[in-house]
C-alpha cells in the first residue's frame, strides 16, 4: 500500500484536467467537529445549514476509541440519517455534502475517503487539476482506489507520505497537488486533531470553549460560535479541542485575530448579501475560474477538453451545428452561433428546444447538436436531445449538474462548474456556459485548423483575464444601483445592439422583466425602422449595447436615431469609445478586452441593473412570481 520505501509522484509543466472525473466544487459543503460532545450531531446540524447550496450526496466519518466509522451514500441528508440510525458515536468527526461537477452522484463517490489503510480520512472542495497522474503513480505504489473521484488521491498521499509528523505530511501533500482545494483530515493516528489545508476554496475555523469548528461556511457553525478565524490561501492548521495553531506556506506558525460574526443565520447563508441572486452575481469570477480550470494550457496556448476526445474524427467531419436550448441557456446559445461561426467556420442554427422538436428538422450523422440547459432536466431540451440521438446525430451538452438526464444521454458533455444556483434568475449559470461556449469554439477551431497560432493565443490570453476583468466590473456596482433606480419608474425599455451586443440585449431584456416585471424588449440596432421607432417616445429608456468595433459607427447612427425621438439613452461601451457620451444620456463603461468577449463583461452591468430595479421595486429578486428554477414540464 505505498507505506515502505516512499518514491517521488511525477511532476510536470501540464497538469491534465480531471474531465469527466473528480470530485466537487467550492460550493459543497464541509463541517469538522473535535470536542467534548457528539461529533456525529454536531456535523449532521452543521451540514444542515449548508443545505440551501444544494448537494447530490452526502457522507461523514467519525472516531471513537481508536476505531473509525464512515458512512456515506447517494442523495439527501435524511437519507445518511437513517443509514447511520443514531449508531455513530465518537467526538472527533468530518463530514460533506457534495455537489458533483464530474463524476456520477454515487455512494462511492460521496465524501469522505479513506486511504487503504483506514488510518485518514480526507473531506475535499475543489478540483484537483493534476489527479490522474498522482491516481497513476500512487495505484503503482501499490494503492487502491474505490470511487471515480479526483479527492481521493489525496487520503493516499497523506497515508504514503506520513511518518508521524501531521504538518510536515500537510505539506507534502499540498507541495504536490495541483488544482483548488479546501480539505479537512482525520486521522486514527492522531485522535484529536483535525488538519486542514485552503487554496482557492473557502475554510473557516469556529473557536469554541473545550471544543472547536471546521466548516466551508459560516451556517455551519453559527449555533455553536461566533468566533471565527479565516483561512486565506495557502494556509493550514491544526485544530484540537483545547487549541488552534494557524501555519503559512512556509510552515511558519501565524497568530490569527479571532474575528466576531455578527450576521443571523440567514445572513450567513447568503454571505451578508441581501439575496441569493445578488451573492451570485458577486461570485461570477470565481465560477468562471473554475470552469477554465485545468481547460487550459498556457504554456502551448491551447483549449483541453478531454471530454471530447473520443470523438476528435466526427467532430472534423462535422458540417453543421444546431444549438438547442430555452430561455437564458438558449441566449448563450446566441452567442455561441457567433462563436462558432467566427471561429471554427462552421454554419450554425440556434432554436428553442420548443421549436426544434416539432419542425422536422434536417439532421444527419454530419450534425452535431449542442444542447445547453442549467439543470440538465429541461423537459423541452431533453426532447430535443431524444430526437437527435434518434437521427445518430452527436449529441454534445453544456450543463451544470452531474447525473441529470442531459448529462447521462448525451454522448459527450462540458460541464460547467458553476456550483448550485438558488436564485431562479440564472447569473452565475448563465456565464459559464458562456465560457464553456469560448473554450468549444476555440477548441473546434484547432482541430479544424480554422485559426492561425497567434489569433489563438491572443484570444486564450484574453480568456484567461476574464475572471479579474469581471471582478473589475464588479467594483462599479454602485453606479448601476444609481441607473437601475431611474430605470424602475418607467414602465417600458429598450435594449438595442448588433452582432454579439444584440445577443446581449436579449439576455438584458429577460432579466428585467422577469425579476422586476418592467416591459422590457430587445432588438437588433439595424432594425429599427422597420417599426421599433413607433414604440420610442420622449423619455422611453433605451439601453444601446455598443461593444463592437467593426460595426461601432453604425450603431452609434441608431443610437442618434432614438435620440432624435427624445429616448433616454445608456450606453455600455469599453472604455476606449467613452467619447460616446456626448451623443448619449448615460455611459456605463467596460474594462478594455478584445469584442469577442464583451458577452461575458456587458452582461455583468445587465444583471445589476435588473436586481437593483427589481429591488427598488419591492420584487421577490430570488422568486419571482409565475417562474421556476428548472422547467420540468412543456
Amino acid at each position: 500500500m505505498g507505506v515502505g520505501v516512499r518514491s517521488s509522484p511525477p511532476t510536470s509543466n501540464f497538469s491534465p484536467p480531471t474531465s469527466q472525473l473528480g470530485g466537487c466544487d467550492y460550493m459543497c459543503g464541509i463541517v469538522g467537529y473535535t470536542g467534548k460532545n457528539s461529533a456525529y450531531r454536531v456535523v449532521i446540524e452543521g451540514l444542515k445549514k449548508l443545505e440551501y447550496r444544494g448537494y447530490d450526496s452526502a457522507g461523514i466519518a467519525t472516531l471513537s476509541n481508536g476505531a473509525a466509522n464512515l458512512i456515506k451514500t447517494k442523495g439527501r441528508l435524511e437519507a445518511l440519517e437513517r443509514k447511520i440510525n443514531g449508531n455513530l458515536v465518537g467526538k472527533i468527526g468530518i463530514g460533506h455534502t457534495r455537489w458533483a461537477t464530474h463524476g456520477r452522484p454515487s455512494d462511492e463517490n460521496s465524501h469522505p475517503h479513506a486511504c487503504c489503510s483506514s488510518d485518514f480520512f480526507v473531506v475535499h472542495n475543489g478540483i484537483i487539476e493534476n489527479y490522474l497522474e498522482l491516481k497513476n503513480w500512487l495505484q503503482a505504489e501499490g494503492h487502491i482506489f474505490k470511487s471515480e473521484t479526483d479527492t481521493e488521491v489525496l487520503p493516499h498521499l497523506v497515508e504514503h507520505f506520513y511518518q508521524g509528523d501531521f504538518l510536515a505530511t500537510l505539506d507534502e501533500v499540498m507541495s504536490k497537488v495541483v488544482g483548488s482545494y479546501a480539505l479537512v483530515i482525520m486521522s486514527r493516528k492522531h485522535p484529536e486533531v483535525l488538519a486542514c489545508a485552503r487554496q482557492d476554496s473557502p475554510l473557516v475555523i469556529g473557536c469554541g470553549e473545550g471544543e472547536n469548528f471546521i466548516a466551508s461556511d459560516i451556517p455551519a457553525i453559527l449555533n455553536y460560535t461566533r468566533r471565527v478565524i479565516f483561512l486565506e490561501n495557502g494556509e493550514k492548521a491544526l485544530i484540537t479541542p483545547r487549541e488552534v495553531k494557524t501555519y503559512n506556506s512556509s510552515g511558519e506558525i501565524l497568530s490569527r485575530k479571532i474575528e466576531e460574526v455578527t450576521w443571523d443565520v440567514q445572513a450567513a447563508e447568503m454571505d451578508g448579501y441581501p439575496h441569493f441572486m445578488l451573492k451570485e452575481i458577486h461570485e461570477q469570477p470565481r465560477a468562471i475560474k473554475e470552469t477554465l480550470r485545468g481547460r487550459i494550457d498556457s504554456s502551448f496556448g491551447k483549449v483541453i477538453l478531454p471530454e471530447l476526445e473520443n470523438c476528435l474524427a466526427d467532430l472534423k467531419e462535422i458540417e453543421k451545428i444546431y444549438i438547442v436550448a430555452c430561455g437564458t441557456a438558449s441566449y448563450a446559445g446566441q452567442v455561441g452561433k457567433h462563436l462558432l461561426e467566427d471561429l471554427a467556420r462552421l454554419p450554425v442554427e440556434v432554436d428553442l428546444a420548443s421549436e426544434f422538436r416539432y419542425r422536422n428538422p434536417l439532421l444527419t450523422k454530419k450534425t452535431l447538436v449542442l444542447v445547453i440547459s442549467q439543470s440538465g432536466e429541461t423537459a423541452d431540451t431533453l426532447a430535443a436531445l431524444r430526437l437527435a440521438r434518434s437521427f445518430n446525430c452527436r449529441v454534445v451538452a453544456i450543463t451544470n449538474v452531474v447525473g441529470s438526464s442531459v448529462a447521462r444521454e448525451a454522448d459527450n458533455v462540458i460541464f460547467t462548474r458553476a456550483g448550485p444556483e438558488i436564485a431562479v434568475a440564472s447569473t452565475k449559470a448563465y456565464i459559464t456556459q458562456l465560457i464553456a461556449l469560448y473554450l468549444l469554439s476555440f477548441f473546434l477551431a484547432e482541430i479544424r485548423d480554422t485559426i492561425g497560432i497567434a489569433q489563438k493565443e491572443s484570444l486564450i490570453t484574453g480568456l484567461l483575464k476574464l475572471p479579474s476583468l469581471v471582478a473589475e466590473v464588479l467594483l462599479k456596482e454602485k453606479e448601476t444601483e444609481t441607473l437601475a433606480e431611474e430605470i424602475s419608474s418607467h414602465r417600458s425599455v429598450f435594449f438595442i445592439g448588433r452582432g454579439l451586443d444584440h445577443a446581449m440585449a436579449m439576455e438584458g431584456a429577460l432579466k428585467l422583466k422577469e425579476i422586476s416585471y418592467i416591459h422590457a424588449e430587445a432588438y437588433a440596432a439595424g432594425e429599427l425602422k422597420h417599426g421599433t421607432l413607433a414604440l420610442i417616445t420622449k423619455n422611453v429608456p433605451v439601453i444601446a449595447l455598443v461593444t463592437q468595433k467593426n460595426i461601432y459607427d453604425k450603431t452609434l447612427s441608431n443610437i442618434k436615431e432614438v435620440k432624435a425621438r427624445d429616448a433616454t439613452v445608456l450606453a455600455l461601451v469599453y472604455k476606449e469609445k467613452k467619447e460616446i457620451i456626448k451623443e448619449v444620456d448615460k455611459v456605463f463603461t467596460l474594462p478594455n478586452s478584445h469584442p469577442i468577449f464583451s458577452p461575458v463583461l456587458s452582461v455583468v452591468p445587465l444583471q445589476l441593473l435588473a436586481y437593483y430595479a427589481a429591488v427598488k421595486l419591492g420584487c421577490d429578486v430570488d422568486k419571482p412570481r409565475n417562474l421556476a428554477k428548472s422547467v420540468t414540464v412543456e
